[in-house]
């Protein structure tokens, strides 16, 4: 009684809009899944929760990152993801600053001229507003310390 003939032009005009909304519907969800910011949380948590000089590098799988003292979030194809470091505060190291040649292994008595311009570069690095960057390496983090100084430094 209720039911739609088959000839009827409005059924198949229904039949087709449904079919558009679900092939809509499906061809918006993400075809990969989103970047693990948990396990690099945990990497980093590895080398800041040691009570030595410590380096760790975990593989990205996000085309962006955004790092600050107390959280990392990373984007991909597949959606964004964000994870809380448990030993913080970090340091987040920007490409081409002066913390960056010792995450990647200068002492910090060759980069920098006194522990007290070290300290200043950890002070400015911890309170810049995190942004978003695009990576297309590693992450890396680096527990240091030089005279009184010690610090996580995390970049990517």
């Amino acid at each position: 009684m209720f039911d739609v003939p088959l000839d009827a032009w409005y059924g198949w005009l229904g039949a087709a809009l449904a079919s558009a909304a679900i092939l809509g519907t499906a061809w918006s969800l993400p075809t990969a899944a989103p970047p693990d910011a948990a396990g690099i949380a945990d990497t980093v948590d590895s080398v800041a929760a040691s009570d030595y000089p410590a380096t760790a590098e975990h593989p990205l799988d996000a085309t962006a990152v955004r790092l600050g003292p107390h959280r990392i979030g990373l984007k991909s194809d597949g959606g964004t993801a964000h994870a809380s470091f448990a030993f913080g505060p970090v340091t987040p190291v920007r490409s081409n600053s002066p913390l960056e040649s010792v995450l990647y292994g200068t002492p910090p008595d060759r980069a920098f001229d006194s522990p007290e311009a070290f300290r200043q570069a950890i002070i400015d690095a911890r309170t810049r507003e995190p942004t978003w960057a695009s990576v297309d390496r590693t992450l890396v983090a680096r527990r240091t310390s030089w005279e009184g100084v010690d610090v996580t430094l995390v970049g990517a």
